[in-house]
């Protein structure tokens, strides 16, 4: 079996939060090795696997090696022998996608992307749950993309790029790259393609500094973090690349590609990131008649919880019948705040962190209370409790508070370690 592929390069099909082109995964047997969930149908198709075949093995070898064009046939003929591999439908899915990206022609390429989605979708039904399926199904269903840029002088300087990238010209696709971010120099993808050309390269140095280059326009996208980390562990520098991932997460901590950037190296530098989860025991209502606290039957009487979760749910309860109002005038209606949500836990961690309750807490309540006398109890809102209500305050505080978040990671969540020497290639 071929060393699982790793979904690491954006595909032209993922900028500006979507697909845009084409991903590759050329590197995957050179680099490091490990996938994270979702990131291959290998890893999660709950099917069982077919009995390998030298022509099986041979269509997975060309595809992992990036060669889409040439196994895009060797796919198509074993999908229809064998209709319930859900592995090769989604290699084929793929491989069609990175065809699609190398036509010239717009009409083509947008056959060419409805074809890719339809056959994702047969492997869905198999049950493939993969990341880079998924990725591919975010194609919209009459195959029309994005483009990189309003200007169509930059957006077909990066298109062609792209499409020299797939067919492995990599020399000029970074001279495509290069005339768009000339066109355009604060065009995001130009300078992060760019890089990504220099990784494939394996020359990680430059590929870093061209990273640096895309978070200088924006350093509120978590890509060119994640692809920066990806260049400094390829050269045994872990602990510089630790940083990079816990600053793609405070980039875009609701991304699912952030986290799985972070949770990968967690993964290859073999520790535990230390999320703390709390499980709510109360909850706080408001109907016309009034407010009701109610409390989970399974907190007894004599556990401190249960005071800390009803001065918790007492909180919650004053925002929703006035307190929102009086603190957000011009809001029409209420709605979950960081505010709140920071407040009522700090007022929990007030009756938690009494002398007497010590030795009494249970690990998450007793991790809360360091984190709130650390000072963290907002980005611990943020990021371990946040629901799509308080997410809509996360850009502004982070606007204000970046390092406060990565002081978070870096001090509670993500433990420090040592640089690890450079995967042997």
């Amino acid at each position: 079996m071929s060393a699982p592929l790793r979904l690491r390069r954006r595909s032209s099909l993922f900028a500006l939060g979507t697909f845009l082109a084409i991903a590759t995964l050329a590197h995957a047997t050179s680099e490091r090795q490990s996938a994270p969930p979702q990131a291959a149908s290998q890893a999660t198709a709950p099917q069982s696997q077919p009995k390998e075949d030298s022509d099986r093995q041979h269509a997975l070898d060309v595809y992992h090696a990036g060669k889409f064009v040439e196994a895009m046939p060797l796919l198509e003929k074993l999908a229809a022998d064998n209709p319930s591999d859900s592995v090769i439908k989604e290699a084929w899915a793929f491989s069609v996608m990175a065809y699609a990206a190398s036509l010239s022609d717009a009409d083509l390429r947008k056959k060419a992307r409805v074809r890719a989605r339809s056959i994702a979708l047969e492997a869905k039904k198999l049950g493939d749950t993969s990341y880079l399926l998924q990725s591919i199904l975010l194609v919209p269903e009459d195959g029309s993309e994005p483009a990189f840029s309003d200007r169509k002088e930059v957006d077909d300087a990066m298109k062609k790029a792209e499409a020299d990238f797939v067919r492995g010209d990599l020399d000029k696709a970074r001279e495509g790259y290069l005339r768009a971010l000339i066109l355009d120099p604060q065009n995001y993808e130009a300078a992060l393609f760019t890089g990504d050309v220099y990784f494939k390269q394996h020359i990680y140095g430059s590929a870093g500094e061209w990273f640096a280059r895309a978070i200088q326009i924006n350093a509120d996208r978590e890509t060119a973090y994640r692809y920066w980390g990806d260049a400094l562990t390829a050269m045994g520098k872990t602990a510089e690349a630790r940083e990079k991932y816990i600053r793609a997460v405070v980039a875009e901590p609701y991304n699912q590609r952030s986290l799985m950037g972070l949770n990968q190296w967690a993964r290859d530098a073999n520790i535990p990131l230390n999320w703390v989860r709390l499980t709510d025991k109360s909850k706080a209502t408001t109907t016309e008649k009034g407010g009701t606290i109610t409390i989970d039957s399974s907190v007894q009487k004599d556990d401190p919880a249960l005071a800390a979760w009803l001065v918790y749910s007492a909180s919650r309860l004053q925002w929703q019948r006035e307190k929102f109002k009086q603190e957000f005038p011009n809001e029409p209606k209420y709605h979950h705040t960081l505010r709140e949500e920071a407040e009522s836990l700090h007022l929990m961690v007030s009756v938690l962190s009494r002398p007497e309750n010590a030795s009494k807490l249970e690990p998450s309540l007793a991790a809360l209370v360091k984190i709130d006398q650390a000072g963290f109890l907002e980005p611990f809102a943020l990021l371990n409790r946040a629901d799509s209500e308080i997410a809509q305050d996360y850009v502004p505080y982070r606007a204000a508070h970046r390092d406060t978040i990565y002081r978070y990671f870096d001090e509670f969540v993500v433990p420090k370690v040592q640089d690890q020497p450079a995967p042997a290639k």
